[in-house]
């Protein structure tokens, strides 16, 4: 018997309140964008769950698909039957012989009360049925069972669940508005980016080019990691890239060495606070983590943040940089992030930056040239590029 179903489970969605109705519509909206390559899906709603009907579309594939999509907690291949046991029972003998494993446990859920048998006799019918049957040496393990088939009595049917997978967990992407997101093509930034993404904040993002000192590879370097946060997403991510050169130049121009890179962060978040206001961000979304280069201690991020006026979101502030592989290794942004092309950021790193940064210090150097000026030039100058289903389409022409 082929599966009919995927069963969704919402997990955290569930205790939204008043507020419920709204996370679920947007978290199937989410899903419905994130599978529509399979064209043949459809959509059933109940109270707690969404019912994904197959209709010969590839369980595996659309399952692949299905952890990406942040707001989902658990979800299960699922067979539809008549509420007979013995039909019931040859269903979940083919999801053990199916399954690697050697334990296993049933576990019924009896909705329609007037079934005849209760959860329990059902339970060990069904194990009795698969001990006589089954090829494969298998015992209980009602703790920690290597397959877990769940079992599911309604009136009108009954649904057979095959292992429960995990979901993303999180929120729906954009039921918490829209942050821009600080992408500087490291390591650490995909990740804030993809953690941001995970409490349900969509995203834009920002970089900033300084050719000829930058080239192209660490332009691709950076689309390329937006087309993979992208599918944790609704399926597009739009990026900005700011023309960095002469600002920068003009800051080591202006500034001492070890405040150029404090002054390069003001400006930075400066110009993002402008494309964030003209583009409905919310917030601005960096990689920084405390302590770990000159421009990332506290005293650093109160003196560059004082130059804006909105909220700074920094996901990976308190973890260490081998949990932030870990998780860049996960989501599939790793390899891309250490490809040796450099970023505005790294080109000029003065030898003994300022740790301790003053403000008034800061705000004296800034006083020496017109840098909002330049500002706005970089804003009005700014190159904005959709990375969506079209993008390695339109790169491979190249």
């Amino acid at each position: 018997m082929e599966c009919s179903h995927i069963l969704v489970r919402f997990g955290e969605l569930t205790t939204k309140g008043k507020n419920r109705k709204l996370f679920i519509r947007k978290l199937t909206q989410n899903t419905k964008e994130i599978l529509k390559e399979f064209s043949h899906l459809r959509y059933e709603m109940s109270f707690d769950r969404l019912y994904i009907m197959l209709n010969n579309e590839d369980p595996e594939a659309v399952c692949q698909k299905l952890q990406t999509v942040f707001g989902i907690h658990s979800f299960s291949v699922c067979y539809k039957v008549e509420s007979d046991l013995e039909k019931i029972k040859e269903v979940c003998l083919q999801i053990v012989e199916k399954n690697e494993g050697h334990t296993f446990k049933i576990k019924t859920k009896r909705n329609d009360k007037d079934y005849p048998l209760h959860s329990h006799d059902i339970n060990t019918a069904i194990a009795g049925y698969i001990f006589h049957h089954t090829s494969k040496e298998l015992k209980v393990d009602v703790h920690h069972p290597e397959i877990l088939i769940q079992v599911e009595l309604r009136k009108e049917c009954t649904y057979v669940m095959d292992n429960v997978i995990q979901g993303a967990g999180g929120y729906p992407v954009g039921i918490g508005g829209k942050a821009l997101l600080m992408l500087s093509g490291g390591i650490d930034s995909p990740v804030a980016g993809y953690l941001t993404l995970k409490r349900g904040v969509d995203i834009e993002c920002i970089h900033y080019a300084s050719p000829p000192y930058t080239n192209e590879l660490a332009r691709e370097k950076v689309l390329d990691l937006v087309d993979v946060l992208r599918h944790y997403t609704h399926g597009k991510i739009t990026v900005h890239i700011i023309p960095f050169t002469d600002l920068q130049l003009a800051v080591y121009d202006h500034c001492d060495e070890s405040y150029a890179m404090t002054i390069m962060r003001r400006m930075m978040y400066r110009i993002a606070e402008g494309v964030a206001h003209q583009n409905q961000c919310l917030a601005l979304v960096n990689g920084e983590s405390i302590g770990q280069v000159a421009s990332q201690t506290l005293e650093s991020m109160s003196v560059i943040n004082e130059v804006i006026h909105m909220p700074v979101i920094r996901p990976v502030a308190c973890m260490d940089k081998l949990e932030i592989i870990d998780i860049a290794q996960k989501i599939g942004t790793y390899d891309i992030s250490i490809r040796p092309h450099e970023d505005c950021c790294t080109i000029f790193t003065p030898k003994q930056p300022a740790t301790k940064p003053k403000s008034y210090k800061a705000e004296a150097l800034e006083e020496t040239w017109d840098y909002q000026t330049m500002i706005n030039e970089c804003i009005e100058q700014c190159e904005t590029i959709v990375i969506d289903d079209h993008y390695k389409e339109v790169e491979n022409l190249f």
